[in-house]
């Protein structure tokens, strides 16, 4: 696997915003301002609760596939790479990882067996997409906490999706969870969302170690990132963190992070969060409190980084 200096861009994008002519804007800016190689495009769907059997993949809301493939196409003709990320949200606002069932099938309860039948329609869809338009990876799932512990499916997930696309695939655990994961061996990458608090680093990356040497897998991180707000630097995942913007910590945290993880060889790439389709104006930076990087000294940090790898 190739080193990814990767960025993931356009979350939360509704049906109709990848077609705008300022999408491609942003992308050409995210190229030049941050020196990447990879574009990691998250599609966006929804269930209604955490308990919801059903997933909306279908909705008037999501992305079509037509400009899902016209976006992944323009960002080849760039000459970069793309990571396909499938990603379930929940409509009420919970964390996906939440997402849970009875352990066994229960009479008029939901159940995981119809959960998991609806998920694998809805990844395999684009799982076709990402072979069609040769995808260079394709993310199963996404910090699914609760069904981590559901082998059995998960591995029928990646069966099903190796008969529809023939690159390397992942599934992007969330933080803490790289040694907790135990069907590694199914997939060909390992990734983790890496929202580490500034000073923890070297233990959090000595933990991982292990099960990356121990699975003999390439790893990079799937997320990893910080806002622009005050305390942010110390609960990088809290996206719902009260504070004033505050640039200086999210650069604080990004040198951190570059600083230790450019020590460890088997840090095989990032997938930096993150970058809008639509962007802000740039005299709005100092406003701005959410982890885009765009404008910010963080987005300078990454990009001498990233101009360092080969």
């Amino acid at each position: 696997m190739e080193f990814i200096k990767g960025v993931t861009f356009g979350y939360m994008s509704k049906r109709g915003e990848w077609e705008y002519p300022q999408t491609f804007e942003s992308l050409q800016l995210l190229k030049e301002r941050c020196s990447i190689n990879t574009v990691i495009l998250p599609i966006v769907v929804e269930q209604d609760t955490i308990h919801s059997e059903e997933i909306n993949w279908q909705a008037d809301s999501v992305l079509s596939d037509k400009e899902v493939i016209k976006m992944i196409e323009y960002i080849h003709k760039m000459d970069l790479r793309v990571i396909l990320k499938p990603m379930l949200n929940v409509s009420d606002g919970t964390w996906r990882a939440h997402i849970n069932f009875f352990d066994y099938d229960v009479p008029c309860e939901p159940k995981w067996s119809a959960w998991f039948a609806n998920y694998k329609e809805f990844v395999n869809h684009y799982a076709n997409i990402a072979e069609q338009t040769k995808c260079e990876m394709f993310v199963i799932g996404c910090e699914m906490v609760n069904s981590d512990r559901r082998e059995t499916e998960w591995r029928n997930v990646i069966q099903e999706v190796r008969l529809r696309y023939s690159g390397l695939i992942t599934y992007n655990c969330d933080k803490y969870q790289e040694d907790r994961l135990t069907w590694w061996d199914a997939v060909d990458v390992i990734s983790s969302s890496g929202y580490y608090p500034i000073g923890t680093w070297p233990k959090q990356l000595d933990r991982i170690q292990k099960v990356v040497e121990r699975e003999a897998k390439p790893f990079f991180f799937c997320e990893v990132g910080c806002a622009s707000r005050t305390g942010a630097k110390f609960l990088p995942n809290d996206w719902a963190l009260e504070g004033k913007p505050n640039l200086k910590e999210q650069e604080d945290w990004y040198q951190d992070m570059f600083a230790h993880t450019s020590q460890r060889s088997w840090v095989s790439g990032y997938g930096l969060w993150d970058w809008k389709a639509h962007l802000y104006a740039l005299e709005k930076v100092e406003e701005d409190m959410d982890y885009a990087l765009y404008g910010k000294p963080a987005e300078r940090v990454v990009k001498h980084n990233f101009s360092k790898i080969p």
